[in-house]
């Protein structure tokens, strides 16, 4: 465990941004003495370098929040994607090191500088900027793949698939009753948990994964269970419904 000082002189990040961090709920100290200085451990000064990292990239401290939030977020995976795009940004820098020489060879030897060069390095320019959404899309990418290999699978046992495909037969034996029956409501809740419980609060991926849902060709492809589409459409129109009462009943409460 290291002072809040100590994390400053190794990292160079002020303690002003790490009092801040504390704030917004970003990065929250191992604990504190007991004259109330943070302190921090390994695990702390883990995230503060992919914090750090994902900055540089120009990600939002709210979108960092999103991308490394995950309780059980694998800080290895992490930096084997930094690196990953590191060695990709490498080679693009290198390709454009070489296309400005060629232009400052050819300017030293003939005194002029052929357009055609100078196009090509333009366009070079504008297709290899330094991208946020090149990596987040490649995270995004090999979340969803460790994801599916965790969603239900039509021929699984599990507990957790047996209880999505309960949830799912409760639902077609109260369609009848309408969306706003308390029947239904009561299981839209639960399914509202089990998303919760299986995407951790990354909308992106529970979006994925719905969206995936809404096609038979895309959901047979994952090896996930059947739904009848308007079994789908119920389930969509009960959680719109089910989510707009819960926000009336916020703002009663305030």
């Amino acid at each position: 465990m290291i002072s809040i000082k100590e994390v400053t002189k190794q990292t160079g990040v002020t303690v002003r941004t790490m009092r801040h961090y504390d704030q917004i709920g970003l990065l929250t100290p191992a604990g504190k003495t007991e004259g109330g200085h943070r302190l921090y451990g390994e695990k702390e000064l883990k995230k503060l370098q992919e914090i750090q990292f994902l900055k540089s990239l120009g990600f939002s401290l709210k979108k960092i929040e999103e991308m490394t939030g995950n309780v059980d977020h694998d800080w290895y995976s992490g930096l084997q994607r930094q690196l990953n795009y590191i060695i990709k940004e490498k080679e693009k820098l290198e390709q454009m090191e070489k296309l400005v020489k060629g232009v400052m060879n050819q300017f030293t030897l003939e005194g002029k500088v052929d357009m055609q060069h100078i196009q090509q390095l333009i366009h070079f320019s504008q297709q290899n900027k330094f991208k946020r959404e090149e990596f987040l899309q490649q995270q995004f990418k090999e979340d969803k793949e460790k994801l599916f290999d965790l969603l239900p699978n039509v021929n699984s046992g599990d507990p957790d698939t047996l209880e999505w495909v309960a949830l799912l037969a409760q639902i077609k034996k109260h369609m009848a009753k309408g969306i706003e029956a308390v029947e239904v409501q009561r299981i839209i809740r639960r399914i509202l948990e089990k998303d919760q419980e299986l995407f951790a609060g990354n909308e992106e991926l529970s979006n994925a994964f719905w969206e995936v849902r809404k096609s038979q060709e895309k959901s047979q492809a994952a090896g996930l269970y059947p739904i009848e589409q308007g079994v789908l459409e119920f389930v969509e129109k009960a959680t719109e419904y089910y989510l707009t009462k819960e926000a009336e009943n916020l703002g009663g409460e305030s």
